[in-house]
C-alpha cells in the first residue's frame, strides 16, 4: 500500500482556510511575489461574506456591513479599488425591543452602552430610574468594576446599572456575539475601552470617545453596493491577479513539520510549504495544531461558538415601506412571542436592495441562536429552531417586531442558512490565550512559519478580521517588529442589527 502522493514543486506559504482573512493573507503573500496556493475545504470561499439568491434577488448571506469605528476595512476597500462602491445605511437607525416595549436604540452608543445616559433617546428606553442610576457612573471612581477579568457585562452593570445591562447591552451583544456579555472579555470585544474610561473617568465617556460623533445607532457602519459579498468576489479576483492559486474542496486533514518546512496532509496527496497559515475556524485550527505547539498553548484559544440560523424572507407589502421599525430591531432576552434575536429590514436599510427589489417587495431577515446564557427556554443549549419551522416562525416573528400584519400568501420567497462556527464568544482569559498561542509559534522559528488569523484570535467583525490578517501578513512577509504596527485587537466589532 503506497502513501499519499506528494505535489510537484514546493510552495511559499500555503493558506489553509478561505473566508476573508484567508484571501487577505494569500492575496498580500502572492503580491509580495512568494508562490502561494490557499486550500478551503468548502465549495465556495469568503466565509461568512457570501451571497444566495433569494426571489431573484443576490443577498448577503451573513455579514451585510462593517464598522467604521476603525478604518481596517475602508483601507481594504480603498486598496482594492471598491471606493465608489462604498454605501451607508439608511440613516434612521436600528430599534430595539425589550420587556417593556419597543424604542429606536439610542445614538452613539457602543455595543449598547449609552455615551450620554440623560439623553432623551436612552431614557426612552431604560426609564428615568435606568438613566439616574445610569448617570452615577460619572462620579464613582474609574477602577470601579474595571478589575483585570472584567467581563462586558460586569462592567456595564457595575458602573452603568441593570437596565442599561438588560435593555440595551445584552440585545446588542446577542446580535453581534450570540452571547451573554456577562461572558465576554471585554478587552477583547471592546478593545481600546479600559484605557478610554481611564482617561475619560467613567464608561458612558470612555464609549463615547470610541465611538466618536457617529449618527444614530447602527449609522457608524458601511456597505458595499450589491452587498458585502462582492467584497470576497474583489478579494479572489485579486489574488488571482497576483498570482495565487485558489482551491476549493481541499480539505486539509493533517500539518507536519519535516527538515525542509512544512507537509500539509490533504488525505490523497500531500503538499509541501516553506511557511502554513491556518485562517479556518477555532476548532479546525486546535485539530490541526495539535502536537505542533504545546497543549497549554492551545488551551483556551478555541472560543465557545453558537451557531447562528438566518432566515431571510421576500415579502410583497408596500405597508412596509415607511421603515416602522427602522432599519432592524434587535431583541432582549426574555420577551415574550419572539423567539428571533435580531430583525434586519434589508430593503429599510439599503436604497440600493430596495431598488432592485422593486416598488412594494421586502427583504427581512431574521436572526436566531442564543448561547445557553441567554435561551428563554431555558434547554441548556443554543436556542436555535429547526430548519422545517423556518419560515413560518420567521413571518410569525417578523410581524410581532415590525408590528405590520404579515401573511402566508404575501411571501414570494425564503432561505435558510445557518452558519456554525462565524461567531466566537471570547471569554475571560481569551486575550491572553492568543498571545500564548503566538509566542508558541513564534517559538518554531522564523525560517519556515506557521500562523494563525481569523475570526478565533482576531475577534468577530470584519474589521478585526481584517486588522488582523494583514498584521499576520505583514509578521509572515517581513518577521522584523514593527514599531508602530497596530495590534489585531485593535479595530472594533460591528454593531448591525443582524448578527
Amino acid at each position: 500500500m503506497t502513501g499519499p502522493a506528494v505535489a510537484t514543486g514546493r510552495w511559499d506559504v500555503v493558506v489553509v482556510g478561505g473566508g476573508v482573512a484567508g484571501l487577505l493573507v494569500a492575496w498580500e503573500a502572492a503580491a509580495a511575489g512568494r508562490r502561494t496556493l490557499l486550500l478551503e475545504a468548502g465549495s465556495r470561499l469568503g466565509g461568512a461574506v457570501t451571497a444566495h439568491r433569494v426571489g431573484g434577488l443576490a443577498v448577503d448571506a451573513g455579514a451585510d456591513s462593517y464598522a467604521l469605528t476603525r478604518p481596517a476595512v475602508t483601507l481594504l476597500i480603498a486598496d482594492l479599488a471598491l471606493d465608489d462602491a462604498v454605501v451607508a445605511p439608511n440613516p434612521v437607525g436600528a430599534w430595539v425591543r425589550h420587556r417593556a416595549g419597543a424604542a429606536p436604540l439610542p445614538a452613539n452608543g457602543l455595543l449598547g452602552i449609552p455615551s450620554r445616559p440623560w439623553t432623551a433617546d436612552v431614557r426612552r428606553v431604560i426609564g428615568l430610574a435606568g438613566a439616574a442610576r445610569a448617570s452615577l457612573d460619572r462620579v464613582l471612581p474609574a477602577g470601579t468594576a474595571m478589575g483585570p477579568r472584567a467581563t462586558l457585562g460586569s462592567a456595564v452593570r457595575g458602573r452603568l446599572g441593570s437596565r442599561v445591562l438588560e435593555r440595551l447591552v445584552r440585545p446588542v451583544a446577542g446580535g453581534v456575539y450570540s452571547a451573554d456579555p456577562s461572558t465576554l472579555e471585554m478587552d477583547t470585544v471592546t478593545p481600546g475601552l479600559r484605557a478610554a474610561v481611564a482617561g475619560t473617568g467613567s464608561l458612558s465617556a470612555g464609549a463615547g470617545r470610541i465611538r466618536g460623533a457617529a449618527g444614530r445607532s447602527g449609522s457608524a457602519v458601511a456597505g458595499l453596493h450589491g452587498g458585502m459579498n462582492t467584497l470576497t468576489d474583489a478579494l479572489t479576483r485579486a489574488a488571482t491577479a497576483a498570482g495565487a492559486e485558489l482551491r476549493t474542496g481541499a480539505a486539509v486533514r493533517a500539518v507536519r513539520r519535516d527538515a525542509a518546512g512544512w507537509v500539509v496532509d490533504l488525505g490523497s496527496t500531500t503538499i509541501a510549504a516553506a511557511a502554513v497559515v491556518l485562517a479556518v475556524p477555532g476548532g479546525t485550527a486546535d485539530g490541526l495544531l495539535a502536537g505542533l505547539v504545546p497543549d497549554e498553548a492551545r488551551a483556551g484559544v478555541a472560543a465557545a461558538s453558537t451557531p447562528v440560523r438566518l432566515a431571510t424572507l421576500v415579502v410583497r407589502a408596500p405597508e412596509l415601506h415607511r421603515a416602522p421599525r427602522g432599519t432592524g430591531v434587535l431583541v432582549a432576552p426574555g420577551v415574550t412571542g419572539v423567539r428571533a434575536k435580531a430583525l434586519t429590514h434589508a430593503t429599510a436599510k439599503w436604497s440600493w436592495l430596495a431598488e432592485r427589489a422593486g416598488s412594494g417587495v421586502h427583504v427581512l431577515r431574521l436572526s436566531y441562536g442564543r448561547d445557553e446564557g441567554q435561551c428563554s427556554a431555558g434547554s441548556g443549549g443554543p436556542d436555535l429552531p429547526d430548519p422545517a419551522d423556518l419560515p413560518a416562525l420567521a413571518l410569525a416573528d417578523a410581524a410581532d417586531l415590525l408590528g405590520v400584519p404579515l401573511r402566508p400568501g404575501q411571501v414570494l420567497d425564503t432561505a435558510v442558512v445557518t452558519w456554525e462556527s462565524v461567531l466566537p464568544a471570547p471569554r475571560v482569559g481569551q486575550r491572553a490565550a492568543v498571545a500564548r498561542l503566538r509566542a508558541a509559534l513564534a517559538a518554531l522559528g522564523p525560517e519556515h512559519p506557521l500562523a494563525v488569523t481569523g475570526t478565533f484570535v482576531a475577534g468577530t467583525g470584519l474589521a478585526a478580521t481584517v486588522a488582523d490578517a494583514r498584521e499576520t501578513a505583514r509578521r509572515l512577509l517581513d518577521p522584523t517588529p514593527a514599531v508602530d504596527a497596530p495590534g489585531p485587537a485593535a479595530d472594533q466589532v460591528d454593531t448591525r442589527p443582524a448578527g
